[in-house]
């Protein structure tokens, strides 16, 4: 991806530390490209369905200490992304703000609910019965939309309502947070700031 990708609300974000080296291009007017590559095959597809299904344009080109575990990577690239969605968003057109979405895949059925308010914080209630889905622990999940709430200035619940198979539940969640990033992104005809404060940060 370029720095002549069509929308407006587009960010480039990089993190250069010990333990990983990511570049991250991000478009939110986009919705049909997606170049992911951290070298954890299950969590580029996780990512893969959040673009895919939040309706972005997403590049992440991730090299982490993956010889120790995956959590930096996974982690980091949580920053990242969070870093470029607060970006992209900075001088944008109001917005709608707040989503809710019950997202199901087969017997799993996940809630998300967010409000993209300048106050980023995780309220999490997913349980994994297995350390690993493919090369991703499921611990780092967690850790993900972590990083990705606290710095894209997200409120992020998600919390699962059913499901037994480990695959599904990952799945649901990260469908479910792009489709309510989706709406919320949406361009909103409210006339005036979308707070009462007049400003979300």
């Amino acid at each position: 991806m370029s720095k002549d990708a069509p929308g407006v609300r587009y960010a480039e974000v990089d993190r250069d530390t010990n333990e990983t080296r990511i570049h991250l291009v991000l478009d939110l007017d986009g919705g049909t490209r997606r170049d992911i590559a951290t070298g954890i095959g299950f969590f580029d597809h996780m990512l893969d369905l959040l673009a895919f299904h939040g309706q972005f344009d997403l590049g992440v080109k991730a090299e982490g200490d993956l010889r120790v575990d995956d959590h930096h990577t996974v982690e980091d690239v949580g920053i990242v992304l969070g870093r470029a969605m607060r970006q992209a968003l900075a001088e944008t057109d109001p917005i709608v703000r707040y989503a809710s979405q019950h997202t199901v895949m087969d017997d799993a059925l996940v809630l998300v609910a967010l409000d993209i308010c300048g106050r980023g914080q995780l309220h999490w209630d997913v349980a994994f019965d297995r350390e690993h889905l493919g090369q991703l622990s499921t611990e780092c999940v967690r850790e993900f939309f972590q990083a990705f709430a606290v710095n894209s200035g997200i409120a992020l619940h998600v919390r699962k309502i059913a499901g037994v198979n480990n695959h599904h539940v990952c799945e649901a969640a990260f469908k479910g947070v792009g489709m309510a990033l989706h709406q919320a992104f949406e361009r909103s005809d409210r006339r005036g700031p979308a707070s009462t404060k007049g400003t979300l940060d």
